[in-house]
Formats: C-alpha cells, sequence, structure tokens
C-alpha cells in the first residue's frame, strides 16, 4: 500500500515538471488548433523532467481524410 502512494506521488510530480516545461516553452499562449499542437503538448507533459535534459518533442498526426 505504501509503494503505490509513493509511486502515485512521483507521478504526479513528473507530470506538473513536464506542464511547467511545457508552459515555459510558450504552448499555453493559445489553444491548440491543430492535432500535431495538442499532441506535442501532450508529449511535453509525459515527457516531464526530460525536457530539462535537451529533450524537445514534437507530436505529429495523420487525421485520416473522407473518401
Amino acid at each position: 500500500m505504501r509503494i503505490g502512494s509513493i509511486l502515485g506521488l512521483i507521478v504526479v510530480v513528473w507530470l506538473v515538471i513536464g506542464a511547467i516545461a511545457a508552459g515555459q516553452r510558450g504552448y499555453y499562449n493559445a489553444p491548440p488548433a491543430q492535432c500535431s499542437q495538442f499532441a506535442t503538448i501532450a508529449l511535453n507533459i509525459v515527457a516531464g523532467p526530460l525536457n530539462y535534459t535537451g529533450l524537445d518533442p514534437q507530436g505529429g498526426c495523420e487525421v485520416p481524410q473522407p473518401s
């Protein structure tokens, strides 16, 4: 039970650090207009502290086109 609480806290702190890094890069200045912008924000949040090691994840999306 104790390990689960510690692991949960680590995950929350990891995601908060990623959200702060995305904010420092200016990703929250405007709402994402494209899927790739949303994916980039999400990847930066999930990357967490790795953003401060030089990692700059960029997302891309392929949306199926109607035939």
